[in-house]
């Protein structure tokens, strides 16, 4: 073990970030933007927190994927600490903004990863200054270390989210990537400052037509030196044949203003916002989602599923931002949403209450119109609710055979309760001539009918009451208008279902009653 030890030390390359390196970068590009610098320019400052903000407020959750399905787990104890306390100094939401503070300005984000026995127990956030790296000198296989405070650590060790890394080690921040923006940026605000300590007066030199004596130039000087400390209120008496000279602009002829408002829209191209959303004219929170806040929760997921899981959980649990929130949008549109997803019955009312923290009110049902014609693929079996009839697809369907019409013929008076009628011959005097209508007695005399039997009695299987028909006749034109004589439909009332076939005219004869 220790041959194979020092033979990968014999590759080891020096840390990048050295006194060296740095002085050399500053002889040949300048002094060079740090991370100080960029953090004074508010356009960087507040996107930055703009993005952290959205980061840290959104959940992690653990999901464990059994059949295809996303089973979230609850009682992991790492939900705790990416969620709320993170075992170290700083809570999770401090956590976070400092990491994706240093994933924009620094090398990365990096945190130490502190397992007892296996047992994740905290997660600890370094300064990415106290963090360099060793790296070897192979391009294809990778390998390196990580240093702090000269304590080696393995890569597994620590949670790292890294922008626009080509090693897996460091990231390039916006202060490499965009130096010279950043830096005109704070220039321009140095300048103002230095305008503002002088007053606002330019800056020149003094012509003179004759020589000055030594003590002419000192008071000169002096004059000179209060006007511009801007501590009070000073005047310079200039004598015949001194004039001063302009040197500098100002900041309106210098266009200064301008210059900013055209940075910021550089800016908001970096951080991949709109211009009106990083300078507060109007908050596009689903923009600044999709476009700046999930590709960088993406990059955090990546991160955790490779060094927040044990080898044995990689393909088995995932962790995962809930952007359900951040993903909602207006009250007008998300239920606008609602709607359609009730309507197209993949949602159930319950989980639209859910998914608006609202209690459940046990509604576990779909919708289901008549008007629908639902066909099953694998069994290719058509079904009709309308008329409650099954098909095949591509098969006749074959007809009912005629129900026999039974002697005894229900009657449903306007009470609503269901009695039986009696039968014809039960009630037919034996003495009735049916071809004038007249009853006879035993002496042969004719005796006048009561009533005439009603010519509907062949054609009707089931009688209704008076009222009850011509209310469900209305119910009939109301629902189905423009039915034709023989189609089939169901009606109801408050206390029975009704299959009943138009004759054309808005009236009905009742196939069948069914109580509800």
């Amino acid at each position: 073990m220790g041959l194979f030890h020092r033979k990968r030390e014999e590759y080891r390359a020096e840390a990048d970030d050295t006194v060296e390196a740095s002085l050399l970068r500053a002889m040949l590009f300048g002094g060079g933007v740090t991370k100080e610098m960029a953090l004074q320019v508010p356009t960087v400052s507040g996107g930055i927190d703009m993005i952290a903000g959205l980061v840290a407020g959104t959940p992690i959750k653990l999901y464990r994927e059994t059949s295809g399905k996303a089973q979230e787990i609850k009682d992991d104890p790492r939900v705790r600490l990416l969620n709320d306390e993170t075992g170290d100094t700083l809570d999770a939401n401090q956590f976070w903004r400092a990491m994706v503070r240093d994933y924009y300005t620094g090398k990365g984000g990096y945190a130490y990863i502190n397992r007892e026995r296996g047992k994740f127990k905290s997660i600890h956030y370094v300064d990415e200054a106290q963090i360099s790296i060793q790296k070897n000198t192979d391009p294809i296989f990778k390998d390196f270390d990580v240093m702090v405070d000269g304590r080696r650590y393995r890569p597994y060790q620590f949670l790292k989210v890294l922008r626009n890394s080509k090693d897996g080690a460091t990231g390039v921040p916006i202060t490499v990537e965009s130096s010279k923006l950043i830096e005109v940026a704070y220039q321009t605000l140095c300048f103002e400052a230095y305008l503002v300590k002088k007053g606002g007066n330019k800056k020149g030199f003094l012509k003179s037509e004759k020589a000055l004596t030594a003590e002419a130039m000192a008071a000169l000087k002096e004059a000179y030196s209060n006007l511009y400390s801007n501590s009070s209120d000073n005047v310079v008496v200039l004598n015949r044949g001194i004039d001063f000279q302009e040197s500098s602009a100002t900041s309106v002829e210098m266009q200064l203003n301008e210059n900013k408002v055209t940075n910021a829209e550089e800016f908001a191209k970096i951080f991949h916002i709109s211009t009106d959303t990083i300078s507060g004219k109007a908050a596009d929170t689903d923009g600044l989602a999709k476009l700046a806040a999930i590709p960088l929760m993406v990059a955090i997921q990546c991160a955790l599923n490779r060094d927040f899981l044990l080898e044995k959980e990689k393909g088995k649990l995932y962790w995962a931002f809930d952007t359900k929130e951040l993903l909602k949008g207006d009250m007008k549109s998300r239920f606008e949403a609602y709607r359609t997803a009730l309507e197209a019955n993949f949602m159930q009312p319950d989980e639209v209450r859910f998914a608006e923290d609202m209690e459940p009110l046990g509604l576990n049902w779909i919708r289901l119109g008549l008007q629908d014609v639902l066909y099953d693929p694998k069994t290719k079996q058509i079904y009709t609710p309308n008329t409650n009839q099954t098909a095949i697809m591509g098969e006749s369907t074959p007809k009912k055979p005629e129900e026999p019409q039974e002697k005894s013929l229900p009657i449903v008076p306007e009470d609503g309760t269901m009695e039986e009628e009696k039968p014809e011959e039960a009630r037919a005097n034996p003495y009735h001539d049916p071809k004038n209508g007249r009853f006879t007695t035993g002496g042969g005399k004719a005796k006048k009918t009561k009533y005439a039997p009603s010519p509907q009695r062949n054609k009707v299987q089931i009688k209704l009451a008076p009222k009850r028909y011509a209310r469900l006749c209305g119910t009939l034109g109301t629902l189905y208008p423009g039915l034709k004589k023989g189609e089939v439909r169901i009606i109801r009332d408050s206390k029975y279902q009704y299959t009943v076939e138009a004759d054309g005219y808005g009236g009905f004869i009742t196939k069948s009653i069914k109580k509800l």
